[in-house]
């Protein structure tokens, strides 16, 4: 990414990053859509109100997947391979380990969170059912992260869409058995998932463990290299810990959405699965930045990685905007793919006619957040969105909640925290030194021009 048209090396990478991230997130969306049409919508609030719990423990190991990635695309494009083969042997070692305590800490504290969710006990049994399965299975999908964050580092982002788009045709085909064919509910769904997850890691790791590339596995090389994994988790730690703690404060603020009932829940989870799917896009663009600033940083093109920001951000808000607009216009029919219930629509309309016209806002807070990880500096975009999405969010609910749990004060939190985000994030990347070189470099520049002798 450090030669050539900076559009083209965005938009190869984000494609295929973007399709691999729909099918990511058709797990979920077919799970809620055949326990919405073929269970009930307490199946469909059950697995839908789940998101934040997964997302806690997930995130916190697939920060480091992020820290590696970021560490990886230094050292290829510094083109220094020994390190990098290093930094990968020591990912595959962490990612061991934390898919261990991932597996143990998302089955005891199942029950827990649930309750301190205020989870309603229509719904409570489906939601333990579902997540013990889903956590006994979480290695597979923090495999995958890995070795396919390993592979976009590189700048190879084909591969994971394959193996992902094969897992998910399979995890489509197994719900539709486990649910209609052998009625087993909530459980085939959570079933599912992690059989098709297991595939595509197995089918990730495979591919890194051939040829002589730079970035193969060599199995006998697994080692934990000190140096690297203090750089792995400087980067890939903070941004862990905030999208943990985010989710963790996102398991509050689906206890206020659970305090307007089941169908409120249901129609919750409708619109959550088609809201990731429009910021799909943004996130593979940021992602694709990341990448390009990690490489053009580590090969010290400043300008260029500048550039590359300021493309991405043009992509996601024209990319995000027509899908916004395309969302409203198309609300009902594509709720109704995960219920008929006319309160379920009704609540999930109401979301995505309050909630989705802030989505532009999402666009800045992700690319300049991917443009300074991808410069190394993870720790000031973590503290942003902690500030934002937890100590901010959970203050505005908590007015919100002494004022009388307003409904459309409770909608609108995830906006409010996305607008102080971004504000804050636009402050810290004018500030980077991605930034500061580009303004010192042009006041060096005048100060040449006007020492040069006048025309006559």
């Amino acid at each position: 990414m450090t030669e050539g048209a900076i559009w083209r090396h965005i938009m190869n990478f984000a494609i295929p990053t973007a399709i691999g991230l729909v099918f990511q997130q058709l797990y979920n969306a077919v799970d809620t859509i055949v326990v919405g049409r073929f269970v009930s919508k307490e199946a469909l609030a059950a697995v839908g109100s789940t998101g934040s719990i997964i997302n806690m423990l997930v995130s916190l190991c697939a920060g480091i997947s992020v820290g590696a990635g970021v560490v990886v695309s230094h050292h290829y494009g510094a083109k220094d391979f020994e390190r990098l083969r290093n930094a990968l042997h020591t990912t595959v070692i962490v990612t061991a380990v934390l898919s261990i305590f991932a597996t143990v800490g998302g089955i005891f504290l199942t029950d827990p969170l649930l309750r301190l969710m205020a989870t309603p006990p229509e719904v409570m049994g489906e939601a333990n059912t579902y997540l013990t399965i889903y956590f006994a299975g979480i290695a597979g999908l923090l495999i995958y992260n890995m070795g396919s964050g390993v592979l976009r580092a590189v700048g190879n982002s084909r591969l994971p869409l394959y193996f992902l788009c094969l897992s998910a045709f399979l995890n489509i085909v197994l719900d539709l058995l486990f649910v209609i064919a052998f009625g087993l509910g909530v459980a085939g769904v959570a079933y599912a998932t992690i059989i098709a997850q297991f595939i595509s890691a197995a089918l990730v790791i495979f591919s890194l463990s051939r040829g002589n590339k730079p970035y193969a596995i060599n199995w006998r090389r697994l080692r934990i290299s000190a140096e690297e994994l203090k750089s792995i988790v400087r980067i890939g730690l903070p941004t862990g810990l905030q999208q943990a703690i985010t989710s963790f404060s996102n398991v509050f603020v689906q206890s206020y959405i659970n305090y307007f009932g089941t169908a409120c829940m249901a129609g919750w989870s409708s619109y959550h699965k088609l809201d990731v799917f429009v910021l799909i896009p943004v996130q593979s663009i940021s992602m694709a930045s990341t990448t390009f600033v990690g490489q053009n940083y580590g090969a010290d093109k400043l300008d260029r990685a500048r550039e590359g920001v300021r493309k991405s951000l043009t992509f996601s808000v024209i990319v995000t905007s027509i899908l916004c607009v395309l969302l409203i216009i198309c609300r009902v029919p594509l709720l109704k793919l995960f219920n008929d219930d006319p309160e379920v629509i009704s609540y999930g309309s109401k979301f995505i006619a309050m909630i989705s016209p802030f989505y532009v806002v999402i666009c800045f807070n992700q690319i300049y957040a991917g443009a300074l990880r991808g410069i190394g500096n993870s720790r000031l975009p973590t503290a942003i969105m902690l500030f934002s999405f937890v100590i901010f969010r959970q203050a505005y609910l908590f007015v919100n909640r002494l004022l009388g749990y307003h409904f459309a004060l409770t909608a609108l939190a995830y906006p409010m925290g996305w607008l102080v985000c971004s504000i804050l994030m636009n402050i810290a990347y004018r500030r980077s030194p991605l930034v500061r070189y580009a303004a010192a470099h042009a006041a060096d520049t005048a100060v040449g021009a006007e020492q040069l002798p006048a025309d006559d």
